[in-house]
């Protein structure tokens, strides 16, 4: 009998080691067959290689029907030879046997390579780097994958005795074609994934390093991922949400995502490149200036309250304009604080949307500063609208709220930190923000509703300036009335808001001055608004005291 048993054993054995070298051979076999793929003959419009594909092997399609994981979402949504091939890639590393707690696979020419690692739930972190691959081009830029402890914790949730990573490295773009044909640092894809599960919404990001040697000037780098399904043909696009910017040094762009996917660095053209040397002297006069309008915003508030016409409903909107400048200024000089890495994401993220929705308000508010002045100056007959600061508030704090509110409802992850970097040569400037992550909600609430604003208030600056020339053609006054009619129409100007129209100046010739006159004029409106605030109470005080000096010499006249 026992020798029965150990012939049993060692035919098992035999067995077992047999079957995981048929698996080994089997996915080496596919990552040759995608490297052939991805050589450069194969990017015509005629088939790579004939016989070179990937099709979901018979055990695949058996196994993808009985689990429910991504694999079988993403395989009903494409049916093309370089889904598949990623598909029946990532379904081999996460069944293959391997002997120890890492397996690695690469094709000859390393153009793919493939990890795998065994894991426990006492996971306390993993750190890789390309640089103890075997056999890889030393001419490559190295890069690095770092994983949280975190990542564990919702698989082992389910009682699990051993989890598996797997870690894929393309350098090639071949299999990540989207609509555009976007370009890629480095042409290079790093992916990771857990099982078969989905992993989103860490707390502590996992970082992706991408190391380069080249000059990006002119380029806006973004931290995307892959996202299958997704594009006009449903062949998947390049997605930066969950993703965050960053550029440590200018040979380097870090990562810093809070799920699990395929990651690489998005190179687009920059539409209008500000020189680097620049960026500081104008965060510099936007700290300053923001810093002036706070104060000057806060005593002008003081100053509303102390005056005589507390009961005047045009006193009660300056008072709403100067506290959502107030707000705006406040959250601006807060936002790079809150955008450092050390700081929790869902801070910034609460940050960002409070100064979109400060900025929405000021804008708003800008808009009824300038409808109050059409109804004084067209509709000159007493107008009255019931509740009509109560209107006016439900507009102006109101629809910001609601649309930010919107905003965070369906998709939070449009607001984050944002990363502004520009390189010119030897010079590098890297700062980020708290803002607005996603392109078209700025295109849209941003530039869309400034656009809206700046061109009412334009058209009721133009009318006013009309109303106020036939009132001197009659009036026929010339000299210090026309210095006084200047200061109205400086005080006009910057009471509507219309500085704001330099934002759309920002190309060509244009581009610099437009900088510097946006970031001057803006960053102190808080402060322009303080002068003419001081103006009318000078002029309202002149008036008080002449009308007061009519009144006596009146009252003499009578006595005689």
């Amino acid at each position: 009998m026992d020798h029965c048993a150990a012939l049993l054993f060692c035919l098992c054995l035999v067995t077992f080691q047999s079957w995981t070298a048929e698996a080994s051979q089997e996915l080496q076999s596919l990552l040759e067959r995608m490297e052939m793929m991805a050589k450069p003959k194969g990017r015509t419009g005629s088939p790579p290689h004939e016989g070179v594909g990937c099709h979901p092997s018979p055990r695949l399609s058996r196994a993808l029907s009985r689990l429910y994981s991504p694999f079988r979402t993403l395989l009903s949504l494409t049916s093309t030879s370089t889904l598949n091939c990623i598909h029946d890639l990532e379904w081999n590393l996460l069944n293959t046997t391997f002997e120890g707690s890492n397996m690695t696979e690469q094709t000859t020419l390393a153009t793919i390579q493939a990890l795998a690692f065994k894991l426990s739930c006492d996971f306390t972190g993993l750190w890789l780097s390309s640089a103890t691959l075997e056999q890889v081009p030393q001419a490559r830029a190295p890069h690095r994958m770092q994983f949280p402890a975190e990542l564990t914790q919702k698989a082992c949730q389910t009682h699990r005795k051993e989890l598996r990573l797997i870690c894929v490295y393309f350098y090639t773009s071949f299999f990540f074609q989207d609509d555009t044909n976007s370009p890629l640092l480095n042409n290079r894809v790093l992916g990771a994934q857990l099982g078969h599960d989905h992993v989103n919404n860490l707390s502590e990001p996992i970082n992706i390093s991408f190391s380069h040697n080249q000059s990006l000037e002119g380029h806006t780098l973004t931290c995307v991922f892959w996202k299958e399904g997704a594009g006009k043909n449903h062949s998947g696009a390049w997605s930066s949400e969950g993703c965050r910017t960053e550029q440590p040094s200018p040979a380097e762009v870090l990562c810093r995502c809070n799920h699990l996917s395929y990651f690489a660095v998005l190179m687009q053209i920059s539409p209008a490149p500000i020189p680097a040397e620049l960026l500081p002297p104008l965060t510099y006069i936007s700290l300053v200036g923001c810093s002036i309008s706070i104060v000057a915003s806060l005593l002008t508030i003081l100053l509303h309250f102390q005056s005589r016409k507390k009961s005047d409903f045009m006193i009660h909107i300056h008072i709403n304009l100067h506290t959502s400048v107030l707000l705006l200024n406040v959250t601006f000089l807060l936002s790079p604080v809150l955008a450092e890495p050390a700081v929790p994401g869902s801070a910034c993220v609460v940050l960002a949307a409070i100064l979109h929705y400060a900025l929405l308000c000021c804008l708003t508010w800008m808009a009824i500063e300038g409808f109050n002045l059409y109804l004084l100056l067209v509709r000159v007959y007493n107008v009255y609208i019931r509740r009509y600061l109560l209107k006016l508030c439900v507009l102006g704090w109101g629809v910001p709220a609601i649309l930010v509110l919107f905003l965070l409802a369906v998709k939070s992850s449009v607001y984050g930190p944002l990363s502004i970097s520009q390189e010119n040569g030897t010079t590098f400037w890297n700062i980020s923000i708290c803002w607005v992550q996603n392109p078209k909600v700025r295109s849209v609430l941003v530039m869309g509703y400034g656009g809206l604003t700046s061109l009412f208030n334009l058209v009721v600056l133009a009318w006013a300036l009309q109303v106020l020339r036939r009132l001197r053609a009659r009036e026929k006054a010339l000299g210090a009335q026309a210095c006084r009619d200047a200061v109205t129409v400086l005080g006009l100007t910057v009471l509507l808001g219309t500085t704001w129209v330099l934002a759309f100046f920002s190309f060509g010739i244009f581009l610099l001055p437009q900088l510097f006159l946006f970031t001057i004029f803006n960053s102190l409106y808080g402060f322009f608004l303080f002068l003419w605030f001081c103006s009318q109470r000078c002029c309202t005080e002149a008036e008080a005291d002449a009308g007061t000096e009519m009144e006596a010499f009146n009252s003499s006249q009578m006595m005689q």
